[in-house]
């Protein structure tokens, strides 16, 4: 635990996540501060540790007093206490790997320490942390995928709407059918009547803007000439006026002007006859006019009807984009669907393949569960034989501490008498030490006095 890969959290903030996110009811009230400082609490780590791994693998506290013994353990009733200590230890063991812890160890459950508690907590709500956001992360990817799944339905579905409406469109219905060839027939007879009138009519236009040209100038002309006569007529005057000239030149002149008049009556005649000409000429042109127009109202549904044509060709062109817009996005999803089920069968043959383990681990479980059950009535059954022979033995010794209850009674009645002899003895003896003393004494000085006179 050299070089931690995770941040170190401190205690308020662990407990505070612990009690919001991993416990419940009662254990997360009085879950508190100091089950962890300054001495951490054993029996509330390891409540901490089995609400984790409930949470992780579903596997409840209470399960954890039923791990299945060894087969050839004597005396199985005195492993009991230590049951659900050792499956904390194994599945932690198991666990704490994944989050990036090796060295998880007995004692951490047993005799934990403070600064050794944090951080494997801290690992712990680091991987809680992240399997919570991958967690989020899977929510959302499967909702996308729900999503995509409806919008390719509904794609789908206007898919085969456009195509039905194409085929409607491309299809003419049989009673139209007959009505369109009759219209496809009548149509190339008017194109040809009509190149054939519009031709008549140029040629038409072409002689009327001839006539019209020449009656122009024949108007201009007859302008021109009837005031020419106008100015004669003036000259005349005035010149009768003033000039007396002979019979004959009057009569000379007058023939001049009696065949210039001719000549000019025989040219309004002849005008006439051209005007009226032009007049027929002008109602033939206006009777064609007419006819034309008739025509070209024709020729104007005609272009109606070949714009609807022409629009429904480009709703067809427009409709087909769209189709194969539709298509590519159709690809694109159908991509996308393709590696999506290729994802989800991925996901969904580990989920078969966990829930095939999970499932042999159930069974397996339960199988443990029957055996340790079956194995738990023996046992139950051995410890009512055990509970008895208890009993008998708890009898006999109450009878032996009886017993032995009223042989200390003796025996401190003896001590207490013993102890009365000790102290008499004692006393005794203190007082023949006494007058042993004072025999030795007076006796040393009944020598010393015999000696001193025998000396003399």
């Amino acid at each position: 635990m050299a070089e931690l890969t995770f941040p170190v959290y401190s205690a308020d903030a662990l407990v505070n996540f612990f009690r919001v996110e991993v416990l419940t009811g009662q254990e997360a009230k009085h879950f508190g501060k100091s089950d962890l400082i300054p001495v951490p609490k054993p029996e509330s780590i390891q409540a901490l540790y089995m609400r984790v791994l409930h949470l992780l693998y579903r596997f409840r506290p209470e399960l954890h007093s039923m791990v299945p013994l060894l087969v050839n353990i004597a005396n199985p009733q005195y492993h009991e206490a230590t049951l659900a200590i050792t499956s904390v230890f194994m599945l932690m063991r198991k666990f704490l790997p994944i989050c990036l812890v090796h060295d998880f160890s007995l004692s951490d459950l047993l005799v934990p320490k403070k600064q050794r508690t944090l951080t494997i907590l801290s690992a712990i709500m680091n991987y809680l942390h992240f399997r919570k956001l991958r967690m989020v992360m899977i929510h959302e990817k499967t909702s996308k995928l729900r999503a995509d799944r409806d919008r390719l339905q509904a794609l789908h579905k206007g898919i085969s709407e456009a195509q039905k409406k194409i085929e409607t469109l491309n299809t003419i219905p049989p009673e139209q059918q007959v009505e369109a060839d009759e219209l496809a027939a009548s149509l190339s007879e008017l194109q040809t009547t009509t190149t054939h009138k519009f031709q008549e009519s140029n040629v038409t236009n072409e002689v009327i803007a001839e006539l019209k040209t020449k009656n122009a100038e024949k108007t201009q002309k007859l302008t021109q000439v009837k005031v020419d006569v106008s100015n004669l007529k003036e000259d005349v005057s005035k010149l009768r006026s003033q000039i007396v000239q002979s019979p004959e030149e009057l009569k000379s002149q007058m023939e001049r002007m009696r065949e210039n008049v001719k000549t000019i009556k025989c040219t309004i005649e002849d005008a006439d006859g051209r005007v009226v000409e032009l007049q027929s000429m002008m109602q033939s042109v206006s009777h064609t006019e007419a006819k034309l127009q008739q025509m070209f109202n024709l020729l104007q549904d005609l272009e109606s009807s070949m714009t609807n044509s022409k629009q429904r060709e480009q709703e067809h062109q427009e409709l087909t984009a769209q189709y194969e817009k539709k298509l590519k996005e159709l690809k694109n999803l159908c991509s996308e669907e393709g590696q999506l089920k290729r994802t989800l069968g991925m996901k969904l043959d580990k989920e078969s393949k966990l829930n095939i383990r999970r499932q042999k681990k159930k069974e397996m479980k339960e199988q443990h569960a029957q055996e340790v059950l079956g194995e738990y009535n023996h046992i139950h059954q051995k410890r009512e034989e055990m509970a008895d022979k208890i009993q008998e033995i708890s009898s006999e010794t109450q009878q032996l501490k009886a017993k032995i209850r009223s042989l200390r009674d003796v025996c401190s009645k003896e001590t207490k008498k013993a102890q009365a002899l000790y102290d008499t003895l004692s006393t005794s003896m203190d007082a023949m030490h006494r007058r042993i003393d004072v025999q030795t004494a007076n006796l040393k000085q009944g020598l010393g006095k015999m000696s001193a006179s025998l000396k003399k």
